[in-house]
């Protein structure tokens, strides 16, 4: 479903696209640096314009945080998209997953943004969010058919699975490395072993 909030789109005119790709590049060094929260006013100056030439290409902190992160979604997808034919699904889906976690806590406080537009269409972030959940669920159903995936998992218990992960690699320090150990126990707890099939073929008969 389309998002009832026209997305921010890169203009025509040779100016506009100067100021808003400035804008852009000026916005991912923040994000990255200082999260979501970094301040616009900031992110103006840095990129050589007015706070009110920002609002005009961006209308909102979530339009620019959508612009700047949609790259990354849309290869996400087609990611998900591309994988959908392999030979092993669980394989897919865990990597797949790995590639989830990494985006979507690229910047601090960006799986927040995430997990609210997956539920408000009225927001710009909503669609890719959309996206991202059912490509992702395409993947889930694919293993779960081949019988190597928790019969039990929805593409809703992925997506939380998915933002847990991310919201603990955005806290975490590099020292403990327990985001990485957290996205392991997370796959493992989504696998399920040719016995445990087996035992819910018998189940089923």
């Amino acid at each position: 479903m389309p998002s009832a909030v026209p997305l921010a789109q890169r203009p025509k005119r040779a100016d506009g696209r100067r100021n808003y790709d400035g804008i852009l590049q000026a916005a991912r060094a923040a994000f990255e640096s200082q999260g979501t929260e970094a301040s616009l006013e900031d992110i103006a100056r840095s990129a050589g314009v007015a706070i009110g030439t920002l609002y005009g290409h961006f209308a909102t902190r979530e339009a620019l945080i959508e612009a700047a992160v949609r790259e990354g979604l849309e290869s996400l997808c087609a990611s998900a998209a591309a994988q959908e034919n392999s030979a092993e699904p669980d394989v897919a889906l865990a990597a797949w997953f790995r590639q989830a976690v990494i985006h979507c806590s690229i910047y601090r406080g960006l799986v927040g943004f995430l997990a609210s537009s997956s539920y408000h269409e009225g927001t710009p972030l909503h669609h890719s969010c959309v996206k991202m959940h059912d490509t992702g669920g395409r993947l889930l159903e694919r293993a779960q058919r081949a019988g190597l995936v928790r019969a039990d998992l929805t593409p809703e218990h992925l997506f939380t699975m998915l933002t847990s992960a991310a919201w603990a690699r955005e806290n975490d320090t590099p020292r403990s490395g327990g985001s990485e150990w957290l996205v392991d126990l997370l796959i493992e707890a989504m696998s399920q072993s040719a016995d445990e099939a087996q035992l819910d073929g018998v189940r089923g008969t």
